[in-house]
C-alpha cells in the first residue's frame, strides 16, 4: 500500500510539473490577454447578437495559435532565455523539456487552431492568424536582437488578434476595425519599452535591442527641466482634443487645429533650449 501511495505521489508531482512546464511554454497570461482581445472584438463585431458558441470557439483557435507562436519563440531564444534571470527557469532554457517535444507541440497546437478557426469561421480568419504567427515567431523574434525596430515589427502581430476577431464575427473589414487595431497597435508600444525599461540588464546580457535608443535607457534628448515644458504642452494640446470629442463643435475643431500649429513648433524649441 505504501509503495501505491509513493508512486501515486510521484505520477501526481510529475503531472503537476508537466502542467506548469506548459503553462509557462505557451506564456499563459499573454496568451489569455490575446484571447481576450480577440474575443472582445468578436463580440463588438457581432453588434450585440451575442454568439457564445462562435466566442468560445475563437477563443479556443487564437489560444492554440498563440501558443503555438509562444512556443517557437521559446525555440529560437532557448540560449538567450538561459542568460537571463527572468527567463531562465523556462521549461527550454532549463532543459527540463527536449526541443522535439516542443517542436511537436507547437506543430500540433498551430495545425489544430487555424483548422479551427478556417472551419468554424473563414479561411481569411485563419490566413490572419498564420501572418501573425509567422510575424510574431519568424521575424519579430530574429530581428529582437538585431534592432529596436523589432518593437515596431512585434506590435504588428500584437495588434492583429482584433482584426482576427472583428472578421470572425463579421467577415469583412471596416473602419471601425481599424480604430480598434491601431489603439492596440500603439498601446504596445509604452508596454514593451516599460518591460525593456525593467528588464534593461536582463535584456543585454542577452543581446535584445529593445529600448528605441542605442544608449539604454538614457536618450540623452531632454532634461528634466524640457520634461516638464513639453508635459505640459502636451497636456495643453490635448485639452482642445478632449473638447472636441466632448462637443463636436467647428469651435473646438478650429481650437485644435490651431494649436496643432502652435505645439509642434514649442516642442522643438523646449528640445532646443536643452541642448544649447
Amino acid at each position: 500500500m505504501e509503495q501505491v501511495k509513493t508512486i501515486s505521489a510521484e505520477l501526481t508531482s510529475l503531472i503537476a510539473s508537466k502542467v506548469s512546464d506548459y503553462v509557462a511554454l505557451v506564456k499563459l497570461r499573454l496568451s489569455l490577454m490575446v484571447v481576450f482581445s480577440a474575443g472582445a472584438t468578436y463580440l463588438l463585431g457581432t453588434m450585440g447578437a451575442f454568439h457564445w458558441p462562435g466566442f468560445w470557439m475563437l477563443s479556443l483557435g487564437g489560444f492554440l495559435v498563440t501558443g503555438a507562436s509562444n512556443t517557437i519563440n521559446q525555440m529560437m531564444e532557448k540560449d538567450f532565455d538561459a542568460m537571463m534571470s527572468r527567463t531562465a527557469n523556462r521549461p527550454l532554457a532549463a532543459e527540463r523539456m527536449s526541443g522535439v517535444e516542443a517542436a511537436l507541440a507547437a506543430g500540433i497546437m498551430g495545425l489544430s487552431g487555424l483548422i479551427t478557426l478556417a472551419v468554424y469561421f473563414n479561411p481569411l480568419t485563419a490566413l490572419i492568424s498564420a501572418i501573425s504567427l509567422l510575424l510574431y515567431s519568424f521575424l519579430y523574434t530574429p530581428l529582437k536582437r538585431v534592432s529596436p525596430i523589432a518593437v515596431f515589427i512585434g506590435a504588428i502581430p500584437g495588434a492583429l488578434p482584433v482584426i482576427i476577431g472583428w472578421i470572425a464575427a463579421t467577415g469583412a473589414p471596416s473602419p471601425f476595425m481599424w480604430i480598434l487595431f491601431s489603439i492596440q497597435f500603439l498601446w504596445q508600444f509604452p508596454h514593451f519599452w516599460a518591460i525593456a525599461w525593467v528588464a534593461h540588464e536582463d535584456y543585454t546580457r542577452a543581446g535584445f535591442k529593445l529600448l528605441p535608443s542605442t544608449g539604454g535607457r538614457d536618450l540623452g534628448m531632454s532634461g528634466l527641466y524640457s520634461t516638464i515644458g513639453l508635459l505640459v504642452a502636451g497636456v495643453l494640446f490635448l485639452l482642445p482634443a478632449i473638447q472636441l470629442f466632448w462637443t463636436c463643435s467647428k469651435k473646438a475643431a478650429l481650437a485644435l487645429m490651431f494649436g496643432s500649429f502652435v505645439y509642434l513648433p514649442i516642442a522643438l524649441m523646449i528640445l532646443l533650449v536643452y541642448q544649447f
